[in-house]
């Protein structure tokens, strides 16, 4: 695990190393262990190790048998000892035990293509003498971060991080505005866009060549939902359970102490149960919570622990959380604004203390339904079939006439909150259920000058491009596909990679195993979505590995008690912050408007919760690196 950095200048202009060790020096945290440059001529690579594998010799960069090729390295590849026992019977020689030499090898003997064989998580750069190229790419899912800039000269710069490419004197810190109008929909920026004008992201499951200034890209995989195969529930069980125990054991793969971060949900908990299974020693686990019971799931991961023989850990996090928020927008690098970043960041940092590697859940709910707006997406589907003229004049007046509570979340309000958007075109309506500030806030907020920045802007665009590839299929399926490609790599990945890097621990994701994936898109709606049981082959999957009261429950997800810590803890941070004249002079937001929200919160009388997490951390953003 490292993060990589590196620039190729066109016209043959020489390369700076004063300029590649600041960028590198920029992401030192995601590689405390050592650091490697490669500079020839024009082009400069750099990197930071975090030694996962092959402690001794696994240094960058690392090259190809002639030297003709170099390549610096970010991730883990779980397959690479397979492969390198396919290559050597081609006639390929390694000089080192490690991934990373696997991939510059693949690279040699396939070209762009070599992207397909490799199982695990990757962003990378190889520096091809032969006809003096860059070839970097990027995982299927998006685990590792790969940003690039293209600028007009031709040059190419690239890296792991914002900070690191900021660090290049050609990059300027210019906004992107339509980039801030996305991510005041989304809670951060959705790829390709970044919130700098000359950064883009590689998007997942992509490679980009440079040549004579000149670049090309292309996406090499995506899910393909459309190919179901005939099984029964119980060969679904069978099949689901080896792939995933597979996936898993791969991921144990390590010369450095490993662990597990463990919610108490379904999805972390069946992988610590495995991990338990395929492990001669106690797992080491890692749980989070907060003094506010409703947010705390500590007693569920407390008794799949106890069920598995784990050496487990916990850690609570309290109000004074608000102290890591600078920490976490310069890591970010572009305005985040996922509370859940915290609650990773704590349980990263405390795992660190323990281990270097650490197993999570992540990707199980995007590939077997776990989340409610799956059954919301297809009981709308159902809504549309009743007569408009009975929806309009009985339905629709029945439920607006309804008294529902403002202030917290309740039954009937997400009853009222779907029957608005029931009837919308599928793109709108996923996006009114995805969306933290909507559009009508937007209205209300916007100044005439913002509204004029950011006015070809649509948010929902980026939704449209997936929606549109999948004609034929079931709503549960195509749900599932939209997150996949929107919202589990443009947040969740994010959040994980950007949270755990920063304290330099590893984090890896079995349900991410891109075999896994594929099988899981090949399965019937009906057998991860049954009724209104969210997550339902998974579950029966896990009842096998776990007691069933901790499968069995409301899903809790791990958000961060912000509503409660708005209106007591940090009521004066929240106002002193977004009601500052410096945060008026921006002229984006109305001052009347921005503390009407403010206010209203505070008061009790609405739940903005959403909504000024999201203004908060974009204005925190604004002082570290655009003011």
């Amino acid at each position: 695990m490292c993060g990589i950095v590196g620039f190729v200048n066109s016209n043959s202009r020489a390369a700076s190393r004063e300029i590649l060790e600041r960028m590198n020096t920029c992401i030192v945290h995601r590689g405390p262990d050592e650091d490697g440059f490669y500079l020839k001529e024009n082009v400069a690579l750099g990197m930071r190790r975090l030694a996962i594998i092959d402690l001794a010799g696994g240094q960058q960069p690392i090259f190809n048998a002639d030297k003709t090729t170099a390549i610096v390295f970010n991730g883990e590849i779980y397959n690479f000892q397979a492969l390198k026992k396919d290559l050597e019977s081609r006639g390929h020689e390694f000089y080192t035990n490690s991934d990373t030499e696997v991939i510059v090898h693949l690279y040699d003997e396939y070209g762009a293509d070599c992207v397909q064989y490799l199982r695990g998580m990757f962003a990378f750069a190889i520096w091809d003498l032969r006809d003096n190229s860059l070839f970097i790419a990027r995982d299927r899912v998006g685990k590792k971060p790969l940003l690039f800039s293209h600028q007009e000269n031709g040059d190419l710069i690239f890296g792991s991080e914002f900070t690191a490419l900021l660090a290049h004197p050609s990059i300027s810190r210019e906004v992107d505005f339509e980039a801030i109008d996305s991510y005041l929909s989304y809670l951060c920026v959705p790829a390709p866009q970044t919130a700098f004008r000359q950064i883009r992201k590689l998007e997942p499951a992509h490679w980009l060549r440079w040549r004579d200034g000149r670049i090309e890209t292309k996406r090499y995989w995506q899910p393909d939902f459309s190919k179901k195969i005939k099984i029964s529930e119980e060969e679904a069980i069978e099949e689901t359970t080896r792939i995933l125990r597979e996936a898993t054991k791969l991921r144990l793969i390590s010369e450095v102490p490993l662990g597990a971060f463990l919610s108490g949900g379904v999805d972390s908990s069946t992988i610590v149960a495995l991990m338990a299974q395929e492990s001669s020693a106690p797992v080491k686990t890692f749980s989070i919570g907060f003094e506010e019971q409703d947010f705390s799931e500590l007693k569920y991961a407390k008794r799949v622990a106890e069920h598995v023989g784990a050496d487990h850990h916990e850690f609570i996090v309290k109000p004074n959380a608000i102290e890591v928020l600078p920490i976490l927008v310069e890591h970010y690098g572009e305005p985040y604004a996922d509370s859940s970043a915290i609650a990773t960041y704590y349980v990263s940092r405390e795992t660190r203390n323990h281990v270097t590697v650490a197993l999570n859940g992540d990707g199980g709910d995007e590939s077997f339904a776990g989340y409610e707006r799956y059954y919301a997406m297809r009981l709308a589907e159902k809504y549309h079939k009743i007569p408009r003229f009975l929806r309009q004049n009985f339905i629709q007046p029945a439920v607006d006439f309804a008294p529902v509570s403002e202030t917290k979340r309740s039954r009937a309000r997400d009853l009222k909150r779907f029957i608005k958007t029931a009837s919308l075109p599928r793109v709108e309506r996923y996006f009114r259920w995805v969306n933290s500030i909507d559009r009508q806030t937007k209205e209300n907020l916007y100044t005439e000058e913002f509204k004029s920045l950011v006015a070809k802007n649509e948010s929902s665009d980026f939704l449209d491009i997936w929606f549109s590839q999948v004609n034929g299929l079931g709503i549960i399926d195509t749900t599932m596909f939209v997150d996949q490609m929107t919202y589990l790599p443009n947040d969740l990945l994010v959040k994980v990679d950007i949270a755990s890097m920063a304290v330099s621990l590893e984090a890896r994701s079995p349900f991410l195993d891109h075999e896994l994936i594929e099988f899981a898109a090949s399965l019937p709606e009906e057998l991860k979505l049954q009724g209104v049981e969210t997550k339902s082959l998974l579950k029966k999957v896990a009842s096998r590995l776990v007691p069933r009261d901790v499968l069995y429950r409301k899903k809790m997800g791990f958000g961060v008690p912000f509503m409660h810590w708005f209106r007591n803890d940090l009521k004066d941070f929240l106002r002193e912050t977004l009601l500052s004249e410096k945060s008026f002079k921006r002229q984006f937001f109305k001052p009347e408007a921005l503390t009407t929200l403010v206010n209203q919160h505070i008061e009790g009388k609405r739940d903005n919760t959403l909504a000024l997490q999201t203004l908060l951390m974009l204005e925190l953003w604004f002082q570290k690196f655009i003011d």
